[in-house]
């Protein structure tokens, strides 16, 4: 199996499409790139930005470039010397527009007859032989009508198009039934992707239908176009053990990473073919290690007094699950009750309802592998037994946990597609934009409620990292962070000045107030962590739709269906504030003054650790510079890779210079001697200032980052604090001078270093 070395992510787009990408191949190449990593390429929707709501299973997306797109890439990639890894998107199909998407539209059209009927997993029974299509507007039955289409009648709904069964003229006899949007949440009878309904699950633990959506994947692996995959969402996967091992199969065993979620303390299976996670985990342990836990007492208290009590983190992310379980994703607890009740239907519905929402919102984790996981069962069924005294139903219990613990059952199988749901919706997409405590640690993959870690549990994480999985994937940026990771950076500083935070956030809630202050707080960290000296003249726009998503999907004081106006037109008007009051704008120079500085460092210190740490790390588009985005879409922005190229040949000049250095010197070096990257080991500081820096040695590179910037200063800097070096001459590789133990000497000039022996520089 080829591993890459590190990789770099581009956002293949109908704009920026394979061919564009192949053209911007020798600039990667030059930054140091071994393998280039691209977002889905299959078939899409058309128009679609981002890839996931795939259509057509065989062939490249045309609006992309096509198969002759991925062949330029391929060939171009080939010619450096670089290899390709491409994202997929197993678990789900777009169907927003039937007609794209012709397996849908053949099951609209023959029913339970269409030989593409098993691919979707679809509760025949439930919607009385046809499928619910959640798409009628309030009051707007009447706009649905048959036409005349290109192929003989349809139905239409303003300009959507959906097929007539062969030999009927009315609408009553067709394989499906387009009924009000508000019905998805309790009556929807197709399994999806979380909440959209335009994305519908496909079943592909079916043998015919894996082989039928991975034969275009297979062409790439037999013509040798492709080198690696990424799995979109596998807790969406029926058996994502198993998916795995056919994907082995097909690809022989080819490097295949999976966008697994884990929480705190939970393991990656070990019997998985997989090298590892996409590198949210890597993310959330590189903030907490940069995040000064002196921090969290204060922050508490302040968040405390924003929203008139104290938050228990667990109990409230439960009640968000719970909330979601019995609102947006109802039908899928629906589905799992009628499977229990195929079983044993001694218990009513309503009851088994409830018990099984709060069985997934107390589910500790995104979901579990039965047999194994089931220690996370086992939590959540004592949990839910306690917040469902108020159940008249004493068997309740009796009947579910049998039936959920049984792997084979129908039901088990089923809960445990749906918990990940549950939590991405609950956790994710809501209670992340509701604590506002420190919103740098409100990100995928991590739990807010983890402050920070000590450099310590940094090192034992990282050494069990090098032992078990030394070729997953470390990341700082995603197109599905929440945050960019220098946007982070700055937020993270807040936790070194907490009363300088608090100071300021109470002049911005007074200068522009927004009805909740807590959620004030967190819009005013996503302005500061956005507001760098040279942010661009769209940044009003860009903050504007950070807020009305992130209001939005909290779901507390408005919603994406019921929108709260006047709510939202006071978070507007604070962000209006940003660009329009001289006094909002005095105050954010002023913390901005504070922020500056340690920022840069914290960003400095968070790109090299992701670089160098034990496993192979991306670099997202353009986060080479500085990454202030915010939110999807924000993150998927278009990257101006001409000013980056100019940049990094010294022909153009640019604030975040150090960053791309510092990218570039880490990249090349791991590409060109991999040799040195090897093994893990802490390198340990002596002094005064032996907490604020975080070094290790990865078999004959030492990387060097100080951690906690404004305590490190307020204490009058290194001072006399070394370094213990291993044996021999060392030189900085970041500027190229020897190195000295001495911290004040090595971090002169930047608060990083990559060091190697001097008869290896």
């Amino acid at each position: 199996m080829r591993v890459p070395v590190s990789t770099y992510r581009l956002q293949v787009t109908p704009e920026f499409d394979l061919f564009e990408a192949a053209r911007r191949l020798p600039y990667l190449h030059d930054l140091g790139v071994d393998w280039v990593y691209l977002s889905p390429i299959l078939a899409s929707e058309p128009g679609s930005q981002h890839g996931y709501d795939v259509v057509r299973f065989d062939r490249v997306d045309p609006q992309r470039g096509g198969a002759e797109g991925l062949a330029a890439l391929s060939a171009e990639a080939r010619r450096l010397g670089m290899g390709v890894l491409v994202d997929i998107v197993p678990n789900h199909v777009g169907v927003a527009t039937p007609a794209e998407n012709p397996w849908w539209w053949d099951v609209l059209r023959l029913g339970r007859d269409s030989e593409h009927a098993s691919a979707f997993d679809v509760d025949w029974a439930a919607g009385d032989g046809q499928i619910l299509i959640p798409v009628v507007g309030d009051g707007d039955d009447g706009a649905i009508r048959i036409e005349s289409g290109p192929e003989g009648p349809e139905v239409r709904y303003h300009d959507q198009r959906f097929p007539m069964a062969p030999g009927t003229t009315t609408l009553e006899e067709q394989h499906y039934e387009l009924v009000s949007w508000r019905r998805a949440d309790t009556d929807l009878n197709y399994r999806r992707f979380f909440a959209v309904n335009t994305l519908a699950a496909v079943r592909v633990e079916d043998p015919e239908v894996f082989a039928e959506t991975h034969a275009e994947i297979r062409r790439w692996f037999t013509e040798g176009l492709v080198d690696g995959l990424r799995v979109d969402h596998p807790d969406g996967l029926r058996f994502p053990g198993r998916y795995l091992d056919d994907l082995a199969d097909l690809t022989g065993g080819a490097y295949v990473l999976v966008e697994k979620i884990l929480e705190p303390g939970e393991d990656l299976p070990r019997d998985w073919a997989t090298a590892g996670t996409t590198g949210y985990d890597a993310l959330a342990q590189i903030d907490r290690v940069l995040t000064d836990p002196a921090g969290e007492k204060p922050l508490d208290a302040l968040e405390t007094k924003l929203r008139g009590g104290w938050l228990h983190w667990p109990t409230y992310v439960e009640a968000t699950k719970l909330r979601v379980a019995h609102g947006i994703l109802n039908a899928e607890v629906r589905r799992i009750v009628r499977e229990v009740r195929r079983v044993d239907d001694s218990v009513p519905a309503g009851a088994l309802e409830d018990a099984v929402a709060h069985l997934l919102a107390a589910f500790p984790v995104y979901r579990s592998y039965l047999p194994q996981g089931r220690e996370h069962l086992d939590e959540a069924l004592e949990t839910a037994r306690i917040g469902t005294q108020h159940l008249e139903e004493p068997r309740v219990w009796e009947v579910l946990e049998p039936i959920l613990s049984d792997p084979w059952t129908q039901a088990a199988r089923r809960f445990q597609q749906t918990s990940g749901m549950v939590m991405a919706k609950g956790v994710e997409d809501c209670a992340f934009y509701r604590w506002s405590r420190l919103t740098s640690l409100n990100e995928v993959g991590g739990d807010p409620s983890v402050f920070a870690i000590d450099v310590d549990d940094f090192h034992h994480a990282m050494t069990v990292r090098q032992r078990d999985w030394p070729h997953a994937m470390t990341t700082l940026s995603t197109h599905d962070t929440k945050r960019g990771e220098d946007v982070r950076a700055r937020i993270t500083v807040l936790a070194e000045i907490p009363d300088v935070w608090e100071a300021a956030l109470d002049e911005l809630l007074r200068l522009a107030p927004v009805p909740d202050p807590a959620f004030g707080s967190l819009l005013w960290q996503a302005v500061l962590g956005a507001w760098t000296p040279d942010h661009r003249p769209d940044l009003p726009q860009r903050l504007h739709g950070y807020a009305e998503k992130a209001m939005r999907e909290a779901g507390d004081h408005t919603t994406w269906t019921a929108p709260d106006q006047e709510y939202e037109a006071a978070v507007h008007a604070a962000v209006d504030s940003v660009f329009e009051s001289a006094e909002v704008q005095q105050v954010l120079a002023g913390l901005a003054a504070r922020v500056d500085e340690p920022g840069r460092s914290n960003a400095l210190a968070a790109k090299l650790l992701a670089l160098t740490m034990p496993g192979v790390p991306d670099v997202y588009q353009g986060s080479e510079l500085w990454e202030t985005s915010l939110v999807d879409p924000d993150n998927r922005r278009p990257v101006d890779f001409d000013h980056r190229a100019a940049v990094l040949a010294g022909e153009e000049g640019d604030d975040a210079v150090d960053k791309l250095h510092v990218t570039c010197a880490a990249l090349t070096l791991r590409r060109e001697r991999p040799d040195l990257f090897t093994s893990y080991a802490p390198v340990l500081a002596e002094g005064p200032a032996a907490d604020h820096v975080v070094a290790f040695d990865r078999g004959g590179a030492v990387a060097v980052a100080t951690r906690l910037p404004v305590g490190l200063a307020a204490a009058g800097g290194w001072g006399d604090t070394t370094l213990t070096l291993p044996p021999g001459a060392w030189r900085d590789v970041l500027t190229g001078t020897p190195a000295t133990p001495w911290l004040a000497d090595l971090l002169r000039d930047l608060p990083v270093a990559l060091l190697v022996r001097e008869d290896t520089a």
